[in-house]
């Protein structure tokens, strides 16, 4: 049921702050930054990535509290995208990979072109969140709260369900391939 919560939470997040805006103060939507913060703190394993990412969301919302200002809410998304991105590219050059990670989870003895898949997917992933994060910088900068809305409530995440939809298919491909 937590995981739920999260995942409703993150989503309704842009659109909460789109409406909220003109209706209530940015240091009170900072509330709902908090609210998502704190839903994801008890999925995460506090860790350093954990710590830091923490002290991302307490700097965007003590800059929302403190200046009244929506740009510090608005620049959550790009606080997502990196720490995602940092996460899958530190995988990257401290292996196992990320994607690695993920599938020993559910096959624990993965053959060797697996290894090379999952490293590529985590590099395709990074790509992913690198530009996602460029896009979302870019909407909470210089787009119209309307715009900055559709592309971070959104498109992003129609992107990312592409994406994971078709790593699936591939990987499902790579598989039967690979077990003849």
């Amino acid at each position: 049921m937590a995981t739920v919560w999260i995942i409703l939470l993150t989503l309704l997040y842009p659109l909460a702050i789109w409406l909220g805006q003109g209706q209530l103060e940015p240091r009170f939507l900072a509330g709902i930054l908090v609210l998502v913060a704190l839903t994801r703190l008890r999925a995460l394993k506090i860790g350093k990535a954990g710590y830091v990412w923490c002290g991302g969301v307490l700097l965007l919302f003590t800059f929302a509290v403190w200046g009244n200002a929506l740009l510090p809410l608005k620049l959550y998304p790009v606080l997502v995208n990196t720490a995602m991105l940092s996460a899958f590219g530190y995988s990257l050059i401290f292996p196992p990979s990320m994607v690695e990670r993920l599938a020993r989870l559910r096959e624990p003895e993965l053959p060797p072109e697996a290894i090379g898949y999952t490293r590529r997917v985590t590099q395709l992933w990074s790509v992913f969140f690198a530009l996602n994060g460029a896009a979302a910088l870019i909407t909470a900068l210089w787009a119209s709260p309307a715009i900055w809305w559709l592309y971070n409530g959104l498109i992003a995440y129609l992107l990312m369900g592409l994406l994971f939809i078709g790593e699936y298919f591939t990987r499902w491909y790579f598989k039967t391939r690979l077990h003849g």
